[in-house]
C-alpha cells in the first residue's frame, strides 16, 4: 500500500473525535453492520453508506491527506460519528473496506476538493476580493488602541485599590466587582486583560495560600498594563506579545516552515461562546514545536482535525512574539505517515530549565512544551491523591497538574507505565505538569493522553 492508502489506528482515529459523546457514538459505528457499499481509494478516501433513523442512509466520505470530512447528517461536529465510525470500521478490518471505484457522490466532492487545493477557481462570482481599505484600518485601530489604553488605565486603579485596601478584602467583596471590571475590558475590547481578570476573581477563597496566588497573578497583570502602556519603549518580539496577550489578532509572520509534523495532542477548551482547539506539533527536521490553534462557535467543533501519533509532511507560518510557538496550519504534501518514534527527550530538570527560559520572553507564558524520557508516574506521598512524574534515576520529579487528577489520561498513564520508565509529551508550568501523550518501550504508536 502506497503512502496514501496508509490505515489509520484506533488510537488515531478516536484521538480525532470532538468530544467524549462523539467517541462513544462513532465506537458503535465502528461495525461493518450499519455500512454498505464501503471503499477506499489508493489516494486516501474513504466512504460509505450508514443505515440511519430515516428511510435514506447517510452518505459519508472522508479524504484522509487533509484530513477533511463531508457527511448527509445534520450534525455540526467536525467528524461526525459517521465519519469516525467509517474510519474506525477501516482501522478494524481493512477487508470491510476494500479499495474500490469511488460512487458518484463521493467522487463529485472529492473532485472538487481536488480543485481547490489546486488552486483552480476562486471567489464566488469570479471577481477578486476588493482590497481593504488601509487608511479606514488605520483608523479603526487606533481608536481600538485608546480604547484600550482606556481601558488599562481603569485597571491600573482598580489594581491600587486592591492593595491599598488589603488583600484579605477580595474575599468579602465577592466575584461581583472582579466581573464588573472584566466587562468593562470587554468594552475597552481587550478581551485578554477580561480573561485575566475573570480569573483574579476566582482566586480568593480558593484554597489555602490564596492571597499568594492572587498578588502573584495581580502582578503579573500589573506587568501586561505597564507593558501596554509603555509599548512605544518595549523591545520587539515582546512588544507583538504584549499585543497578543492583551487580545490583539496576531496575524502569522515570516515564511512557511516546512517540515515532516509529528502530530503529538489534540484537545478542545471552552469559554462558553467559542471553542478551542489546540494541536500540538513538533518538526522532525527542524526540532522545533508548534502550536497550531483552531476555533468553532458555541455548539460546533473546529474544523481542523490532526490525527494524533502521525507524521505530516507540511507547512507551518509561525506567528510573531516570544517563544514563536503559535503557528498557522499551511499545505500538506501527501497523507500521514506512521510516527517511528517520540520527539527527543530530557528530564524533570531540563523541562523547568526551557520552562524558565521561555518566561524571558513571555512572561505571561502558562505553559512549555516538553518531552520528558524515563519517567515515572507515581503518587506524591501524602499529598492527599497528588501524582507526579519522576525521572527513573530519582533525581527530580515534576507534579502534575491538579486538573490532571480527576481525567482517565492519568489512569492511562499510570497503566501504560505499569511502575516502569515511559516517554510523556505535556505541557509544563507553573500549575503542574499537564501530560498529553506517552510511549513505552513495550507498547508501539503514540498513547493519546487527552
Amino acid at each position: 500500500m502506497n503512502k496514501a492508502g496508509v490505515r489509520w489506528t484506533t488510537e488515531q482515529v478516536l484521538a480525532l473525535a470532538p468530544d467524549d459523546s462523539s467517541r462513544k457514538a462513532g465506537n458503535k459505528l465502528g461495525t461493518a453492520g450499519p455500512w454498505s457499499e464501503a471503499g477506499s481509494s489508493a489516494a486516501g478516501a474513504v466512504w460509505g453508506l450508514c443505515k440511519g433513523s430515516g428511510s435514506k442512509p447517510y452518505r459519508t466520505v472522508v479524504d484522509t491527506t487533509g484530513p477533511a470530512y463531508k457527511c448527509s447528517c445534520p450534525s455540526r461536529k467536525f467528524p461526525c460519528k459517521h465519519a469516525l465510525g467509517l474510519l474506525l470500521l477501516r482501522a478494524a478490518d481493512e477487508t470491510a473496506v476494500g479499495e474500490a471505484e469511488a460512487p458518484d457522490w463521493a467522487r463529485e466532492w472529492l473532485d472538487a476538493r481536488g480543485k481547490r487545493s489546486g488552486g483552480e477557481g476562486g471567489p464566488a462570482g469570479g471577481g477578486a476580493a476588493r482590497a481593504a481599505d488601509p487608511e479606514a484600518a488605520r483608523r479603526r485601530a487606533e481608536r481600538r488602541a485608546g480604547r484600550i489604553t482606556a481601558g488599562a488605565v481603569e485597571l491600573e486603579q482598580r489594581l491600587a485599590d486592591l492593595l491599598r485596601g488589603g488583600l484579605a478584602s477580595a474575599e468579602q467583596a465577592g466575584y461581583g466587582l472582579w466581573e464588573e471590571t472584566a466587562a468593562r475590558m470587554v468594552d475597552a475590547q481587550a478581551p485578554g486583560l477580561a480573561g485575566r481578570v475573570r480569573e483574579l476573581g476566582a482566586i480568593p477563597g480558593s484554597g489555602p495560600g490564596w492571597p499568594a496566588r492572587l498578588l502573584e497573578e495581580s502582578s503579573l497583570l500589573h506587568l501586561l498594563n505597564a507593558g501596554w502602556l509603555g509599548l512605544d519603549g518595549v523591545p520587539e518580539p515582546l512588544a507583538t506579545t504584549v499585543r497578543t496577550r492583551i487580545g490583539l489578532p496576531s496575524p502569522s509572520s515570516g515564511a512557511p516552515v516546512r517540515d515532516h509534523w509529528l502530530v503529538l495532542a489534540q484537545y478542545d477548551t471552552s469559554d462558553g461562546k467559542v471553542v478551542t482547539r489546540r494541536l500540538w506539533l513538533h518538526g522532525r527536521g527542524s526540532g522545533r514545536w508548534a502550536l497550531v490553534l483552531s476555533f468553532g462557535a458555541a455548539g460546533r467543533s473546529p474544523q481542523l482535525s490532526l490525527p494524533v501519533g502521525a507524521v505530516l509532511d507540511a507547512e507551518v507560518t509561525p506567528h510573531g512574539g516570544g517563544g514563536q510557538l503559535r503557528a498557522d496550519w499551511g499545505e500538506q504534501f501527501g497523507a500521514p505517515s506512521p510516527v517511528d518514534g517520540p520527539p527527543p527527550g530530557g528530564s524533570t530538570s531540563d523541562a523547568l530549565a526551557a520552562y524558565g527560559s521561555a518566561l524571558r520572553d513571555d512572561p505571561w507564558l502558562e505553559s512549555w512544551p516538553v518531552t520528558l524520557a524515563d519517567v515515572i508516574p507515581v503518587p506524591v506521598p501524602d499529598a492527599g491523591g497528588g501524582w507526579q512524574v519522576a525521572d527513573a534515576d530519582g533525581e527530580g520529579a515534576l507534579p502534575l497538574a491538579a486538573s490532571v487528577l480527576s481525567r482517565p489520561g492519568l489512569w492511562k498513564l499510570a497503566a501504560l507505565s505499569g511502575g516502569g520508565p515511559v516517554t510523556v509529551f505535556g505541557e509544563c508550568g507553573h500549575r503542574g505538569f499537564h501530560p498529553l501523550a506517552a510511549w513505552s518501550p513495550e507498547a508501539t504508536g503514540t498513547v493519546a493522553l487527552t
